[in-house]
């Protein structure tokens, strides 16, 4: 046998259009990954994470003290404000604060504030680390890490130092505090007097100021005649637009009359129904002596039915007819003239409110030039009294806030020293070392994962090669060669002997064609399996009394022989060499050799070596032969070579009817089984699907969705 883990050579091209399969993935092929690469992954893993703990945990021990200050609210009620404003009223406040605590030239002061003593105290520690013999000169005054932060939603600031000593922590802190305190006291303080002074100056000359301004404002409305400019142009605006809304109604009134005057016009000059036109026919007694005049026609078309034109009923009639007919013509007349005096009087009262309108507006467009200059007055008198009052307000509360507290804070928390270390953090160590720890396994194993192609699950052959999965074939290493290759034919009951039925089945499920037929079995590359697979599936149609043929086309290394301990001396190579007769019986053409080896079973060896079978492979009477065959039996068998070694199974693909494909696990590339797949999809055959073949029991259990083989195991692990 070749070597099992050689590698394939380059697949044949295909058509790189052929559309590709998505690959999604479930929870449970990540959890397969995970399980497959765990002893590489967590041996990694328990590494990165004891080190990582190890290193952090030997860092030198620090301790940390924490001080709290309060800043007070203002005094609402006072209403005060000093000269120099300590008080917290904003974020920024507390943030200003903040950075001042942390400012080198507080913390030189703070230095330049410890005593001797005090001094000892911040050296105590790293004098303990100070090699023998060194001068302690050299360690300086260690002041520790500071941190300063306010506390969310609080007027509350806690400075925090970190130190090697915790005595030394809690004299830091302290002593930061302190020093602050009597920046802002010092910062507040000596202003007031001369802030009071030059405040009362300006509040007299301001108050002047104010005063001339509205004395030139209310000389402005005097002259002008104004009361209120605003007043005046509410006024103004409220006349301009009644007499803008009037107008436009004058003018509205007027189009609707002169559009009946002309519509009467073009009615007489057409001489049209002038009763079509709705002023007309509804004006004054119009309606009543059309009525009557319809009434006296009707009356008179009755008549003329029942006497001549000079009857005296037919005279008084067309009497009545004519003096009805006149006083409608009046009627008309009337309506007309009532139209042209409406025209008049709306014409008059578009011309009124026209002129009301114009002056209206010029009334407002003087008002607008007023306004400017009106209203730089205005602004002019209340930024004087404004800036008056602000000094004003100023000057009293810079007075009242001279018997007042002057800094609104005061120390709320004194630190003091924390026997417990801050750092090395164990709990932090710990969580931070599991979480890496977590991250490198994950890592690892789906990253090993990810980068080994190999197939190994129903994942792979239904997802990513996009293949049927036809049955799972456990690994039967513990069976004599002798009795795997004919595991179907015997009674026994073993295990692994339900996983070709379950081929079996699937075979029958997924084919579309009849018996008689042909099947090739093929793998990748060599020692996947494949001559197993065909001598056991074969056995199963045998079993189930389908007439089956099973023939070694592996020209190059033949072993179907030696599995059902025949000779090798007829077969294949035999009958081409010897003519290739096919008008006799095969099944018992001495030079063919078919030799039955189990009821239903007939085996078709290679009849020898070849190093140069595609002369047999490709020759026309090939296909021919297993035509007849096909005649002679309900189904062949054809056991062919690996693809990915030699081509010859490519020759046979093209006559046989359908492929089944074999994959050992963990051995061929998924990518060289797709390109295969797509390359045996391009023929006329149909390729049946995958047989997925040599995974332990355990392997099953995780790798698909196979279940039934502990079950299997539990039943028959007794007789087996």
């Amino acid at each position: 046998m070749a070597d099992a883990n050689a590698k394939p050579p380059p697949p044949p091209p295909v058509d790189h259009d052929d559309e590709t399969v998505s690959e999604r993935r479930t929870l449970r092929d990540y959890y397969i990954m995970l399980r497959e690469r765990l002893w590489i992954a967590l041996p990694l893993a328990l590494l990165v994470a004891v080190g990582y703990a190890y290193k952090n945990l030997q860092e030198t021990p620090r301790y940390a003290a924490t001080a709290r200050m309060q800043f007070e609210k203002p005094d609402r009620i006072v209403m005060a404000e000093g000269v120099v404003d300590t008080a917290v009223r904003s974020e920024v406040d507390m943030n200003t604060h903040t950075e001042v605590l942390k400012s080198s030239s507080l913390r030189e002061e703070v230095v330049a504030s410890f005593s001797a003593d005090e001094i000892k105290v911040l050296q105590r520690a790293a004098l303990k680390r100070l090699p023998p013999g060194s001068p302690p000169t050299n360690v300086g005054i260690p002041m520790g890490e500071l941190s300063v932060f306010p506390i969310r939603n609080t007027y509350l600031i806690a400075v925090t130092v970190t130190h090697d000593d915790p005595d030394a922590a809690a004299l830091v802190a302290n002593r930061f505090v302190e020093v602050f305190m009597k920046r802002l006291y010092d910062t507040a303080g000596g202003r007031t007097a001369d802030a009071v002074k030059f405040l009362r100056e300006q509040a007299s000359r301001l108050e002047r100021e104010a005063q001339e301004k509205e004395q030139a404002l209310q000389q402005y409305m005097t002259k002008h005649q104004l009361t209120s400019l605003d007043t005046s142009q509410s006024m103004s605006d409220e006349a301009l637009k009644k007499a803008h809304t009037m107008r436009d109604d004058a003018r509205l009134r007027l189009m609707a009359v002169d559009e009946k005057i002309t519509q009467v016009e073009a009615y007489q000059k057409e001489k049209r129904n002038l009763f079509e036109v709705v002023e007309i026919a509804n004006y004054g007694a119009v309606p009543s002596l059309r009525a009557q005049l319809s009434t006296l026609q009707q009356e008179q078309n009755i008549l003329s039915e029942r006497y001549y034109e000079r009857h005296p009923r037919m005279i008084d009639v067309a009497n009545r007819i004519d003096v009805t007919e006149k006083e409608l013509a009046k009627a008309v007349q009337l309506a007309i003239d009532d139209l042209r005096a409406r025209q008049a009087e709306a014409r008059q009262a578009y011309e009124s409110f026209s002129a009301e309108f114009a002056q209206r507006e010029k009334d407002a467009m003087r008002l607008g030039e007023l306004r400017v200059e009106f209203n730089s007055l205005v602004q002019q008198s209340q930024v004087a009294r404004e800036n008056y009052q602000n000094i004003f307000k100023r000057l009293t509360d810079t007075t009242t806030v001279k018997n007042l507290d002057k800094i609104p804070l005061h120390p709320l928390d004194h630190a003091v020293a924390n026997r417990w270390p801050v750092s090395p953090n164990r709990q932090k160590i710990t969580r931070t070392a599991i979480g890496l720890g977590l991250m490198v396994f994950l890592g690892v194993a789906l990253g090993l994962s990810f980068i080994d192609d190999r197939i190994k699950s129903a994942w792979d052959v239904e997802s990513f090669v996009g293949a049927n999965l036809l049955g799972i074939v456990p690994d039967l290493g513990n069976l004599k060669d002798e009795e795997k290759y004919t595991l179907m034919l015997t009674e026994k009951q073993v295990q692994g002997a339900e996983s070709f039925l379950s081929v079996y089945s699937s075979i029958k499920i997924h084919s579309k064609l009849d018996f008689p037929k042909s099947v090739l079995v093929t793998s990748t590359i060599p020692g996947e399996g494949k001559t197993l697979i065909s001598c056991n599936v074969a056995g199963c149609f045998a079993r189930h009394g389908k007439k089956t043929l099973l023939i070694d086309c592996d020209l190059r290394r033949p072993m179907l022989h030696r599995h059902f301990k025949q000779e090798n001396k007829n077969g294949l190579i035999t009958w081409f060499e010897s003519g290739a007769m096919l008008d006799s019986n095969l099944t018992t053409h001495p030079s063919l050799g078919i030799v039955p080896v189990a009821e239903n079973l007939w085996l078709l060896c290679s009849g020898g070596r070849s190093k140069s079978p595609t002369e047999l492979l490709e020759n026309p009477v090939f296909g021919q032969l297993l035509e007849r065959l096909k005649k002679e039996f309900d189904l062949v068998i054809v056991d062919s070579p690996p693809l990915g070694a030699v081509t010859d199974s490519v020759l046979i693909a093209e006559r046989v009817d359908e492929i089944v494909y074999v994959c050992r696990f963990n051995r061929a590339y998924r990518k060289h089984i797709r390109l295969y797949m797509r390359t045996l999809r391009q023929g006329k055959n149909e390729v049946l699907g995958i047989v997925l073949n040599g995974l332990s029991p355990r392997r099953i259990e995780y790798y698909s969705n196979y279940r039934y083989y502990r079950s299997y195991k539990k039943y028959y692990g007794a007789q087996t």
